[in-house]
């Protein structure tokens, strides 16, 4: 679930999530990668965590046609 849209200490802006899942075993990773495929159309495969596997804050990459997941990605933020 999207919980907002907000700014890094850098200004970069991020987006909030929550997520249900306990950070164990990697299953909060898992449902995160889960939610974001889901949400942007896309496979969970095409979904990476880049960095933050183990913390709060995390960076992904997703592949897929860029003008299409930038357009799902604002529908998202604008609810």
């Amino acid at each position: 679930m999207v919980a907002g849209v907000g700014q890094d200490a850098d200004g970069r802006p991020v987006l909030h999530l929550r997520i249900a899942a306990p950070p164990v075993d990697g299953a909060a990773n898992a449902e995160l990668i889960a939610l974001i495929s889901t949400a942007l159309q896309v496979r969970k495969r095409d979904v990476t965590v880049q960095s933050g596997a183990t913390g709060r804050a995390k960076q992904l990459v997703v592949r897929g046609d860029s003008a299409r997941l930038i357009a799902r990605l604002e529908s998202l933020i604008d609810g």
